[in-house]
């Protein structure tokens, strides 16, 4: 599902997701949370935390790189420049994208006040609908436990699914790993180990009518979720506010997955709850007593110096259409970040939803490992896996033409045709985004949307922005007028 957007305001990443909040009730965050069990676990040795002291501005201090950390985020996290990390690692190709997974560095920090808890709830590898989830079985998982989920039916897309068929949906379209969010809904509401379900429409508290149901609910909880992973990925997302109107600024050690669960409970935690969420006894303790350490099966699920494969346009060769979309969300509310999608229009749609005879095609070759209501997936590591290797989304195809799951395409074969379906959409058109072992790749970011070699580039807001190739640039517009207009081969 793909939820409207708002072309014609200009708002900040946290003015947006207030959108998400405004309507949780007083006192929420006051609910004790539900653990998975009470039993002690047994984990790792707990050692003491580090306490971070005032740094002198530009003291260089250790770090160790994750994998998928690139040099803008983590100029963004620790407050410097790329340029400054540079030279104090001199040891960086000048080409380089992502950080090898455990590479020393040094890093010159510029210290801000109010910094978090550096308790590292998760390792990233454990949040996205990844290689580490691959084989796990969200049904059999949800059987085996006694709560309420395993009897829940509610409806989703297009019918009735049980509650862990809505679980997968949302970790395949917002690529979050079904085992996170199955420890959110057990964390807040006993969803595996009570058997009687919450009252009310609203499970994980966010009241509003637009998110009724267990479904909308997790709906909600990926956006928040996907801002707070994303944010901290990219160096954007440095701060936040609390309810209570304090600011916290997460330790520039943590991993994106443990600011994307610090960022979702301040939405609505009380500061007691919200201390313990994302503690040691909080979500943390609800994962590791349910899929054991977490730590212990990390994997650097993004290789080191990750360059994009060679892209074609999504549509034939000599044709010229229309860039109607600058860099705008993969999946879910537009502006919410990752803004990891482009769209495209095709020529002589004057307006609306008019079927159109220019076909959608393959940007790479690949194999279809998801087709359905407005959806194309094409895997292009060929093992028809969607969350292994690059795989490009098509959103908007239209059903009559639509590849099946299983046809090998060939760079420039047709897929199906653009249209409409699939979600909110103002006219017919197509929009492509890249996922990589699971994670979304920003399109103006460290590793580029590049299509013939013309480059994205975010605007002041989602959907503005451009591609450009040399001093050639094209400018998104839904007017579809000239400066907007690309022609794919040339």
């Amino acid at each position: 599902m793909i939820f409207p957007v708002f072309r014609s305001a200009k708002h900040s990443l946290l003015v947006l997701t207030i959108l998400l909040t405004a309507c949780l009730p007083q006192g929420l965050g006051d609910v004790t949370p539900v653990p998975a069990t009470d039993t002690p676990l047994p984990g790792p040795t707990v050692t003491p935390l580090p306490t971070r002291p005032e740094y002198d501005p530009g003291a260089l201090v250790d770090y160790t790189a994750q994998a998928g950390d690139t040099l803008p985020g983590l100029a963004g996290r620790f407050n410097t420049t790329i340029g400054e990390i540079r030279q104090a690692n001199p040891q960086i190709p000048a080409d380089s994208t992502t950080m090898p997974a455990g590479m020393p560095m040094k890093i010159p920090i510029y210290y801000r006040p109010f910094w978090g808890t550096p308790y590292q709830i998760l390792p990233d590898s454990q949040y996205i609908d990844g290689p580490p989830v691959d084989g796990f079985d969200t049904s059999i998982f949800v059987a085996t436990h006694p709560g309420w989920l395993k009897d829940y039916v509610g409806y989703a897309v297009d019918a009735n699914h049980t509650g862990a068929e809505l679980v997968d949906i949302v970790a395949t379209n917002y690529s979050i790993s079904p085992r996170l969010l199955l420890a959110i809904l057990e964390y807040q509401t006993g969803a595996l180990s009570q058997p009687v379900e919450p009252s009310g429409d609203y499970p994980l508290g966010f009241v509003d009518y637009n998110y009724s149901g267990l479904y909308l609910q997790l709906v909600w909880a990926a956006n928040i979720l996907n801002v707070g992973y994303y944010g901290w990925r990219i160096g954007q997302l440095t701060e936040f506010d609390h309810l209570d109107g304090t600011v916290e600024r997460p330790d520039p050690w943590q991993t994106a997955a443990s600011v994307a669960l610090q960022y979702y409970f301040s939405r609505f935690a009380s500061p007691v709850a919200y201390a313990r969420a994302v503690g040691a006894d909080g979500l943390a303790r609800t994962f590791r007593s349910l899929f054991g350490d977490p730590w212990r099966s990390d994997q650097a699920f993004i290789p080191v110096s990750l360059h994009q494969p060679d892209f074609g346009f999504p549509f034939l060769d000599g044709e010229t259409w229309n860039l109607t979309g600058g860099p705008h969300s993969g999946w879910g509310i537009a502006q919410l970040i990752p803004w990891s999608a482009l769209d495209f229009a095709p020529p002589s749609i004057s307006s609306g939803c008019t079927p159109s005879s220019h076909p959608v095609v393959a940007m790479a070759d690949g194999v279809v490992v998801r087709s359905q209501t407005g959806v194309v997936v094409e895997d292009l590591d060929g093992d028809g896996n969607e969350r292994t290797g690059w795989d490009i989304l098509y959103l908007h195809v239209a059903t009559d033409g639509r590849a099946s799951v299983g046809k090998v395409l060939k760079r420039g074969d047709a897929l199906g045709y653009p249209s409409c379906e699939g979600g909110e959409a103002t006219g017919t058109h197509v929009h492509v985004a890249r996922k990589y072992n699971g994670e979304w790749m920003p399109a103006d970011s460290a590793i580029p949307f590049n299509l013939e070699g013309w480059i994205a580039h975010n605007g002041t807001d989602a959907y503005l922005g451009t591609l450009t190739r040399g001093t050639q640039v094209v400018i998104a517009c839904s007017c579809a007028d000239a400066p907007s207009h690309i022609q794919a081969g040339k």
